[in-house]
């Protein structure tokens, strides 16, 4: 274990399983990740052996087959994975969202009928907001459902949907004007469906297509896809919750906990930028002594190892606080934002201290530096994550005058 990032006040349950999932990224990711990565290619050894670990159902409840773990414990394991290679965390994070969801939003049937499968990792989840034209206006989206009977007839173009190949469970937001008068705020008039499907590429049931993945400068490995509704029919007890209108404030939910765990994203590619750079410092040699010896290195050393514990630090506090039932979106968002900043920041120190050799597909941290950039814009650009920390601390602040 390292001095940094240390998380105080675990038990010892938590350390037990942080401990089983460390030794299983040193031993299975770290050795193969960059190999992988630059094929392209799905980790699938990786995520059997993720099933095996019982990482899938971390948070799912005990008495649905999971481990009914915290979010602190599941944010930590992240860090870990990512600190071996992020796409892994990618892998799971949208998984253990939709589980998160269904969880907290679910119908009695649906959790029954999910989640214990989620659990053993059988039922891989992924989730859609995003759309081609969307940005970051998620009240834009313009995919549509329509009751007919006792079904939805869902239309539209999603995008950026991670596990889009490899998820058998969809939770696809659409607009659904049923039920709400003309003139209801958009948020107001949006719906999350339980879209199943077959796990591939083409059409993988009547009226979805996944085209194929989208090739990406980083975060490989994991696939990122479009996804094209057209006429998909999607029976009514498929609703999240049972109940239409609700899933902006569903999806928000589910973001808000995702937003930690790109902190925890943040702070593993941190962390394994900071560990690479302080190696190569200490093996490199200029000027007859190893660069670790040199004023401007050390300097360098201690700006990351700073930024490192910082991130640390505020990541768990936002865990730690939807944990106690507190609400939290203005910790995470914090967290999400400082986290993701420094990450990039630490990483390109690393590669700097590298000099040329980080510019060489042979060393680890030239895809650190290409996987970096992916997180100041996930679950929400980091000038989103602004605006929501400016808007609460308004909240929290309001001028009595």
């Amino acid at each position: 274990m390292s001095r940094l990032a240390q998380t105080h006040g675990l038990t010892d349950v938590q350390q037990e399983i942080l401990s089983t999932v460390r030794d299983f990224v040193d031993k299975e990711i770290i050795p193969v990740a960059t190999e992988l990565e630059h094929r392209d290619e799905y980790p699938q050894q990786i995520v059997d052996g993720l099933k095996e670990l019982g990482l899938f159902g971390l948070m799912i409840p005990e008495e649905y087959g999971g481990l009914g773990e915290s979010l602190l414990t599941y944010a930590l394991c992240v860090e870990e994975i990512a600190r071996g290679w992020m796409s892994v965390s990618g892998i799971i994070n949208t998984h253990f969202i939709v589980a998160y969801m269904l969880k907290q939003h679910g119908t009695r049937e649906q959790k029954e009928h999910f989640l214990p499968r989620m659990a053993l990792g059988e039922v891989r989840g992924a989730f859609s907001m995003s759309e081609p034209g969307l940005g970051s206006d998620v009240s834009a989206i313009t995919s549509k459902a329509v009751r007919d009977g006792d079904e939805y007839v869902l239309n539209g173009q999603k995008m950026w949907l991670t596990n889009g190949g490899t998820s058998t469970l969809v939770a696809v937001l659409t607009r659904s004007d049923e039920g709400h008068p003309e003139g209801t705020a958009p948020h107001k008039s949006m719906t999350t469906f339980l879209v199943e499907k077959e796990p591939g590429f083409g059409e993988v049931r009547p009226g979805l297509t996944i085209p194929g993945k989208i090739d990406k400068m980083g975060y490989k490995g994991v696939d990122t896809t479009e996804l094209v509704m057209d006429n998909l029919r999607i029976p009514a007890n498929r609703v999240l919750g049972g109940e239409t209108g609700r899933g902006f404030y569903q999806m928000m939910d589910g973001v808000e906990v995702g937003r930690v765990n790109v902190a925890a994203r943040g702070c593993g590619v941190a962390q394994r930028a900071f560990e690479l750079g302080v190696s190569y410092a200490q093996q490199r040699q200029t000027f007859g002594k190893p660069i670790a010896k040199h004023q401007a290195i050390q300097f360098k050393l201690a700006e990351m190892a700073t930024k490192v514990e910082a991130a640390h630090a505020m990541m768990v506090n936002a865990a730690r606080k939807k944990d106690s039932g507190e609400r939290n979106d203005l910790e995470a968002g914090m967290a999400k934002y400082l986290a993701s900043e420094y990450c990039k920041e630490v990483v390109e120190d690393a590669f700097r201290i590298h000099g040329g050799y980080g510019f060489s597909k042979e060393y680890e941290i030239e895809r650190l530096y290409r996987e970096a950039p992916m997180l100041l814009i996930g679950e929400g650009t980091a000038e989103i994550q602004k605006m929501i920390i400016g808007r609460r601390l308004l909240e929290e602040y309001r001028f009595q005058g």
